[in-house]
Parts: structure tokens; sequence; C-alpha cells
């Protein structure tokens, strides 16, 4: 056995676990912190749409970007395993949503 997985939790909190924690922790009501998370993800929305920056950053912890990748045409090719050549489907142009953790974040970890 590792020394590792000791105190682990057994699951990840859920939404109402976690609005009850930080209800709690923050003296506001369960139905405070609930409109809190739905202003956060509508200004997350804004900032990450076409019209937004493509990025927002959650200070202390995380910045959230857009990668926006364009179309790319079916192409020929040879696979590597039977050196027989073979055609790549084409890709539709679209948007990938990337994470990047802050220095105190990885620090909490």
């Amino acid at each position: 056995m590792t020394t590792k997985t000791k105190n682990r939790a057994e699951k990840a909190l859920s939404k109402s676990e976690i609005t009850a924690a930080l209800s709690e922790s923050t003296g506001l009501t369960k139905a405070q912190v609930t409109s809190l998370f739905d202003s956060l993800a509508t200004l997350v929305g804004k900032n990450l749409s076409n019209g937004g920056p493509g990025i927002f950053t959650m200070p202390g912890l995380l910045k959230i970007k857009v990668v926006r990748k364009p179309a790319t045409p079916a192409r020929t090719g040879v696979n590597p395993f039977n050196k027989q050549e073979t055609v790549f489907k084409a890709k539709p142009a679209r948007n990938v949503v990337k994470l990047q953790a802050l220095k105190s974040l990885k620090a909490m970890v």
C-alpha cells in the first residue's frame, strides 16, 4: 500500500455540498451562493464568447481560455504500422477550452 492514497476523499463534492460549505464559511445564504455561481458562469461565458476577449482569470486559481481552431481539410497519409495509404477525415472549425492552473493553486496541491 502506498502512502499517497491516505486521507483521500472517496468522491468529489456535489454542487449542493459546495454551496452548503461556502454558505457556512462566508455567512451568506445558500440562495446567495447559488446566485453567485450563476453570475460567475454568466461572466465566464461573456468573456469566452466570440465578442469577448477569449480569456478569463479566476484570481489565485486558474486561467480559462478558448482556442479557436480552424477547419482542416481531408488529407491522405501513410499508416505507420502497416505502411498503407489512408485518408484522414476533414475536421470542422471548433472552439477548444483550455484551463491553466496558476501558481497559488499548484502550491495548494
